[in-house]
């Protein structure tokens, strides 16, 4: 990129900067009304939004032809009637929620009229890079919006039609006139070489939230001194226990692997208890084989299945890598184990601290799993595909943590504010407190709130 083109994205990162401060302190009235504009204006551009993804799909059906684009990806690409009425929906909700900005999260009192306030805030400047699905633009801006957080946003290049189409429609739909949503709050990077240059941006870059493959975050991680929030892998587990109802074990594994296997959060590996393999195994893979899903299994499995005829995919063995690897596709590795301690060392041990979940009537064995696993969700009786922030009530998501700091799981408006204190004082100095003699501090909890 030539000199010209780093100083546009520098340009857009400071127009960026230079918003959020002014987005930070836009009352909660004013940014709801601003979301539910955006959800009007969606609906009323749904052709045009519409137009533009063909535009995209058509491309991008080309290029899986010719092997450059996965399929997974042109699955997530797609635009239809049901996911514009989710994306005006999933916006609307955002407005419905609480506003997270400027609530007091604790005061103390330090001495007689000083006193200190934790109060939320904005992060700042967030850096939003994702791959393919294009509903990933409306989320996290409208997530951005509500917690007064400017956003720099870059789509994969194969869905670059739509999220144009779609900045623009967002864009629009906040520079009204009687809207006090600053200018610039939200900009649009175009290419790799700008996501590359925005990564250098620590000065005016907050954080990054990055969406995709491993291969897409780790190379984000691994190139920007910018905090990054996100995950690299979904390696999920669905654990069938022998105190399971095996038919609600059969429609939670269909519906984890089968229902939209192109997401971080599907099933990759189905673990079976060696107690009830034997009846339960050839029923679950007669479900998936007429779902077109191939089965990787252990030995233990490949001999409970061996007679079985499951057509051209057949059943392959499973090798130590299948046990890490993130599908999303059609694709599931089986392996059973001997109880519940198995499946825990076996999950923390290959899993990517995404979601896991057991399938058990006993809820004893449930409460070893949920204790014991060391994943941002873990479920009982419950599809991995529910890990989800629209589904956990977040109104939308920016994306899905395995971190252990800050925000973990599904990350919401919570993921997107920190904190500042505010210290009220009336001319107290620090002197009077030091040394012999010294003032001593009351330190006493106020439950009293600051209001700015």
């Amino acid at each position: 990129m030539g000199a010209s083109g780093r100083a546009k994205i520098e340009e857009k990162a400071k127009l960026a900067r230079r918003a959020s401060f002014k987005l930070a302190n836009v009352a909660t009235e004013e940014k709801n009304k601003a979301l539910l504009r955006i959800a009007d204006s969606i609906s009323a551009n749904r052709e045009r939004i519409l137009a533009a993804n063909a535009q995209d799909i058509e491309e991008a059906e080309v290029a899986v032809e010719e092997g450059k684009l996965s399929k997974p990806l042109l699955e997530r690409l797609k635009l239809d009637d049901a996911k514009i009425e989710e994306m005006i929906r999933s916006v609307r909700d955002v407005a419905k929620l609480d506003d997270p900005v400027g609530k007091t999260l604790s005061a103390i009192e330090l001495d007689n009229g000083l006193e200190l306030f934790q109060v939320s805030c904005p992060i700042g400047v967030i850096g939003a890079v994702f791959e393919s699905r294009p509903d990933v633009l409306v989320q996290i801006s409208s997530l951005c919006l509500k917690t007064g957080n400017a956003v720099l946003l870059k789509g994969g290049s194969e869905a670059r039609n739509s999220n144009a189409a779609l900045f623009r429609v967002v864009a629009d739909a906040t520079a009204t006139a009687e809207s006090e949503i600053p200018d610039g709050w939200i900009q649009l990077l175009e290419t790799r070489e700008d996501v590359r240059e925005m990564l250098k941006l620590n000065e005016y870059i907050d954080l990054v939230v990055p969406r995709g493959s491993e291969q897409f975050v780790k190379y984000i991680q691994d190139n920007t001194s910018i905090m990054v929030l996100g995950h690299s892998e979904g390696i999920c587990h669905v654990y069938v226990d022998r105190d399971a109802d095996l038919d609600m074990a059969l429609e939670i594994c269909y519906d984890a692997k089968v229902q939209y296997p192109a997401v971080c959060n599907a099933m990759e590996t189905l673990l079976v208890d060696s107690a009830i393999a034997q009846e339960f195994l050839p029923q679950m893979a007669l479900r998936y084989n007429e779902a077109g899903v191939e089965i990787r299994g252990c030995p233990e499995t490949l001999r409970i299945l061996g007679d079985m005829d499951m057509g051209e995919k057949g059943i392959k063995p499973a090798s130590d890598a299948d046990w890490r690897t993130e599908y999303n596709d059609l694709i599931i590795s089986i392996r059973v184990v001997n109880g519940v301690d198995e499946a825990i060392e076996h999950i923390n041990r290959y899993g990517s601290g995404h979601t896991d979940a057991i399938v058990t009537s006993n809820d004893d064995t449930a409460r070893k799993f949920l204790k014991f696993v060391d994943s941002s969700s873990v479920m009982h009786n419950a599809s991995t595909r529910f890990s989800d922030g629209f589904r956990y009530g977040k109104g939308a998501e920016v994306g899905i943590s395995t971190n252990k700091v800050h925000a973990r799981g599904p990350v919401g408006l919570e993921g997107l504010v920190i904190y500042k204190y505010l210290l009220l004082g009336n001319g107290h100095v620090v002197a009077p407190y030091i040394g012999r003699g010294a003032r001593r501090f009351t330190h006493r909890r106020l439950t009293k709130e600051i209001t700015l």
